[in-house]
């Protein structure tokens, strides 16, 4: 079992932009000091609470000022980006970080961001764009003569060498390319099947463990399409997560402080517009009204004490039938910050060498047909 991070980043809205910033950037240097293997971060561009619109920006000053960690956006949203120009740019990340690069891409899932972009979300175009935007960028990282690609959504072309010099010649540094991750949402996640068919790391949002159970079908289903057999180590399960010395400190430095306020104002509501309250019961009959932080913290996040939270993870990993990253959610507390500090770091010291047993045996091979 590894521990990792997911930051959308969130911010509350009166936060400075800069101000969320240098927090998201004092997060990582500790993530990086406790051990922490791993960070994504993500990207949105019409959600106050979720305000970060740039990730490659904070990955870049992250990977200066960190060793080990590796970092990477989570994801980028590739309908709202030119896939010739993000392939550059990732390749580019790439050789800055020395290879500490991972390369997180998303369809995006926001209605407000659909509406600012002008792409149909509705019908399914986004999902399309962002299967169309990751072959283009794999393919100018892989080809080694010159093509053209006419899409549905876009048209790049990789020219012939001009004059004698002039050339595409930006590759990443890692062979064949920076790990790929994808996270998904929604029961029998697109994004998820793309995962499996493609090989690529599967993160699983934070809802319930019953219902994010179901997301490693999506997996498996995309495996089975492309003949490959998908790997539960692989699997990224994103948890609110407080750690604290009693059980009643860490629910109320959780429910009773930044993470309640936020899943209060901004998180609860949206899932709630998505029709994604019930994914948060722990029973059907639970009415929508009950679903409060206090319930959340209860019945579906990590918080307690160090032997409650690995007791939770473990019955976690049981219920979906095992995992190998757990990512912790992150959360803005710019005003108790040594609240947050040593959440990650019981978590690390405390937590994480109770749930070494935890690991997924390694799946065999499918025979050749």
């Amino acid at each position: 079992m590894q521990l990792g991070y997911f930051t959308m980043p969130s911010h509350p809205p009166e936060r400075s932009l800069k101000a969320g910033h240098e927090w998201d950037l004092q997060v990582i240097r500790w993530l990086d000091e406790l051990g922490f293997t791993e960070c994504w971060i993500g990207e949105h561009h019409t959600a106050p609470w979720e305000p970060h619109p740039s990730p490659d920006l904070l990955v870049a000053q992250g990977l200066l000022q960190t060793k080990n960690i590796r970092l990477g956006p989570g994801g980028f949203l590739l309908p709202y980006h030119h896939p010739a120009e993000l392939a550059n740019r990732v390749a580019m990340l790439d050789h800055i970080s020395g290879g500490r690069l991972n390369f997180g891409v998303a369809a995006s899932g926001l209605p407000s961001d659909w509406a600012m972009f002008n792409v149909d979300g509705m019908s399914g175009a986004n999902r399309e764009m962002t299967r169309e935007a990751l072959d283009i960028i794999l393919k100018m990282w892989s080809a080694t003569e010159p093509f053209d690609y006419k899409g549905k959504h876009w048209h790049v072309t990789v020219p012939d060498t001009m004059f004698g010099f002039l050339k595409h010649h930006i590759r990443p540094l890692q062979t064949p390319h920076p790990p790929i991750g994808v996270a998904g949402l929604s029961k029998g996640s697109d994004t998820l099947k793309l995962a499996g068919e493609r090989g690529f790391i599967p993160m699983s949002l934070n809802l319930n463990p019953a219902y994010v159970g179901s997301h490693w079908e999506a997996v498996e289903i995309g495996a089975a399409k492309a003949g490959r057999t998908p790997d539960r180590n692989d699997w990224r399960m994103v948890r609110e997560v407080f750690v604290a010395d009693t059980d009643e400190e860490a629910f109320k430095l959780s429910a009773g402080a930044m993470m309640g306020r936020m899943m209060r104002e901004y998180f609860l509501p949206l899932l709630g517009n998505f029709g994604f309250l019930e994914y948060l019961k722990h029973a059907p009959d639970v009415p929508d009204s009950d679903i409060t932080p206090d319930y959340c913290a209860r019945h579906n996040w990590i918080v307690g004490s160090p032997a409650t939270a690995a007791r939770k993870i473990e019955q976690i990993y049981d219920e979906v039938g095992g995992f190998g990253c757990l990512l912790v959610f992150g959360f803005d507390y710019t005003e108790n910050p040594q609240a947050w500090r040593r959440s990650l770091e019981l978590l690390s010291k405390e937590v994480l060498p109770k749930i070494q047993h935890l690991k997924p045996k390694r799946p065999v091979a499918r025979a050749a047909e």
